[in-house]
C-alpha cells in the first residue's frame, strides 16, 4: 500500500492520478505478485500500463477505440520495426481528434519504474517461491539497487534544490543499466539479456 507521507510522487503514482487511472496500482500489484494466477513480467506490466494510458487519452479526447486498436498503436508508437512513416501518420492521426502524443509518449513508463513504484510505494515483493528460482531472484537484485539508485538520486535532486544549490525542478531519473556484447557489440538493457538468456549474435549462430 502507498504512505501518507510528503514526499514528491513517482511517476507512475502521477499518471495514475492524471489520467483517471486508480485500480491500476491494485491491479499492477496482484499481476507482478500472482495473486493466486501466473505471474505478470515487469516488462509486459509496463506495456499493460502504457496501453491504458494511451487508452485513456483517446478516450479524454472525445474519441474510442477497440482494444485491438490500442494494440496496434501502442505497437506503431512505441516499436523500432515499424516504419517511420507509418508512426508519423498514426501520430497525425491522434493529433486530429485532439490527443497530445507527445505528452502521453512521455507519460508511458519502463519496467524499472514500475518496480520502483511496487516496491518502493507499495512495498510489494514476489512470493518466496519465485524468489527460490536464480535468475529471477539475480535480475531482482539488479533491479533493486537501480531502483534504489533512483530513489537516492530523486531525492539528493529535491533536497539540492529545496536549498537553492540548484534549480528547483520537478526532475525525472531514469537508472539504465546495460550490457554490451563482447563478440558483435549488441547493447542490451540488462533485464532483456537476462530474460533472454544469450545474446542475438549467439542465437542466429547456433540457429
Amino acid at each position: 500500500m502507498t504512505d501518507g507521507s510528503s514526499r514528491r510522487q513517482t511517476k507512475v503514482e502521477r499518471v495514475i492520478d492524471e489520467y483517471d487511472l486508480e485500480s491500476w496500482g491494485d491491479r499492477l500489484e496482484a499481476k507482478w505478485v500472482g495473486d493466486g494466477t501466473e505471474r505478470t513480467s515487469l516488462r509486459d506490466l509496463a506495456a499493460e500500463f502504457n496501453r491504458a494510458v494511451l487508452r485513456a487519452a483517446v478516450r479524454d479526447a472525445g474519441g474510442s477505440m477497440v482494444e485491438s486498436d490500442i494494440e496496434t498503436l501502442y505497437r506503431t508508437l512505441t516499436d523500432d520495426d515499424v516504419s517511420r512513416s507509418e508512426t508519423v501518420r498514426k501520430r497525425r492521426e491522434l493529433e486530429r481528434t485532439g490527443v497530445d502524443i507527445d505528452a502521453v509518449s512521455s507519460d508511458f513508463v519502463t519496467h524499472q519504474t514500475i518496480y520502483t513504484y511496487l516496491t518502493n510505494v507499495r512495498n510489494a515483493s514476489l512470493p518466496e517461491a519465485d524468489t527460490d528460482d536464480r535468475l529471477e531472484r539475480k535480475t531482482e537484485t539488479v533491479q533493486r539497487l537501480a531502483g534504489r539508485t533512483q530513489v537516492v538520486t530523486e531525492s539528493t535532486l529535491e533536497e539540492l534544490g529545496n536549498a537553492g544549490e540548484i534549480a528547483d525542478r520537478d526532475y525525472e531519473v531514469f537508472v539504465d543499466v546495460r550490457a554490451i556484447c563482447g563478440n558483435c557489440g549488441a547493447d542490451y538493457p540488462i533485464a532483456t539479456l537476462l530474460d533472454q538468456g544469450d545474446c542475438d549474435c549467439e542465437i542466429a549462430d547456433g540457429s
